[in-house]
C-alpha cells in the first residue's frame, strides 16, 4: 500500500507552505552579500517565515540551532548559521530552507555563487539544477523511484562529479522526513511506485571531486572529504494525475523542457 498520500485539502496547505519557502529562497540569494553572516541571513530568513505565520522547520529539529542551512564550499549540507562565519567574494553556498505552515511541511535547497565564480564551478552549479529538472519531469503516476535514481546518478557520473551516495532525498509533509527515500543513485527496478498524492524532494546532492564525505566536529557540517565544492538543488514535488507539480518553485525560476 502506497505511503505519503495527502488529501486535497493538505494538498493546498502544502502548496502555501511551499510558495512561503520560494519567497524566503528568492529573497535570500537577493541580499546575500560578501561581508555578511551567515547568522544574519538566517534571521531574514526566520522573519519572512514567521511574517507569513509558518514556522522554520529546522529550527530545534534534532537540535539544530538555525532556520535554515548555510553550507559553503566543501560542505555539502547541515552548515550551521554562526555569526563567525562570513561570505567571502567567490564562494558558492548552499541554502536549505524547510517550511511548517498549518501542520504541513515543504524543503528546498539551492546552491550559488557570491559575486564572480569560475566557469568551471558555474558549469558544475549549472549541471545539477539541470539533474534536478531533469529528474522532477520524470515524475508521474506508475514510474518506480529507482528511475530517477538511476537517472540523476547517470547524468552525474557521465558529467564528471560524483553522488555523495550517503544523502538523499525523502517523503515530506507531515513530517519532515517520511518515507519514501529517494535516493540519488540505484536500480531503476527499485523504490516505491509514484502514485498521486505523493509529495517527495528531490535533492541531487553532488561533488565535484570524489564521493567520499565526512562530518565536523559539531556533528552537524558534512563536508566532501577531499576538500572539493559540493552542491545541493532540491524542491518538493507533488504527483499528480498526468505528472507533477513542483510546489516550491521560486518566482522567475525558469525550468527548461527536457
Amino acid at each position: 500500500m502506497a505511503t505519503n498520500i495527502k488529501t486535497a485539502a493538505e494538498i493546498e496547505i502544502m502548496r502555501k507552505s511551499g510558495s512561503i519557502l520560494a519567497k524566503v529562497l528568492t529573497e535570500l540569494e537577493k541580499v546575500i552579500r560578501a561581508g555578511m553572516s551567515s547568522l544574519e541571513l538566517d534571521q531574514i530568513a526566520e522573519k519572512i517565515i514567521r511574517d507569513h505565520k509558518a514556522i522554520p522547520s529546522f529550527k530545534g529539529y534534532n537540535g539544530f540551532t538555525g532556520s535554515i542551512c548555510v553550507s559553503i564550499n566543501d560542505e555539502a549540507v547541515h552548515g550551521i548559521p554562526d555569526q563567525d562565519i562570513i561570505f567571502e567574494e567567490g564562494q558558492i553556498v548552499t541554502i536549505d530552507c524547510g517550511v511548517l505552515y498549518e501542520g504541513l511541511h515543504t524543503d528546498s535547497a539551492t546552491t550559488f555563487g557570491i559575486g564572480n565564480i569560475s566557469k568551471d564551478t558555474e558549469k558544475f552549479i549549472e549541471s545539477v539544477r539541470d539533474t534536478l529538472y531533469q529528474a522532477i519531469q520524470m515524475v508521474k503516476p506508475g514510474i518506480r523511484i529507482g528511475e530517477i535514481s538511476n537517472f540523476i546518478e547517470t547524468k552525474t557520473t557521465k558529467d564528471g562529479y560524483h553522488v555523495l551516495r550517503e544523502l538523499i532525498g525523502h517523503g515530506i509533509g507531515r513530517k519532515l522526513h517520511e518515507p519514501p527515500q529517494v535516493p540519488n543513485y540505484g536500480k531503476p527496478s527499485q523504490g516505491a511506485v509514484l502514485v498521486p498524492g505523493m509529495t517527495i524532494c528531490i535533492e541531487p546532492i553532488i561533488g565535484y571531486g570524489t564521493r567520499f564525505i565526512e562530518t565536523l566536529e559539531d556533528k552537524w557540517t558534512v563536508v566532501t572529504r577531499d576538500g572539493s565544492l559540493a552542491c545541493q538543488q532540491e524542491h518538493t514535488i507533488l504527483v499528480t494525475q498526468t505528472g507533477f507539480e513542483i510546489l516550491t518553485l521560486r518566482e522567475n525560476e525558469k525550468i527548461a523542457k527536457f
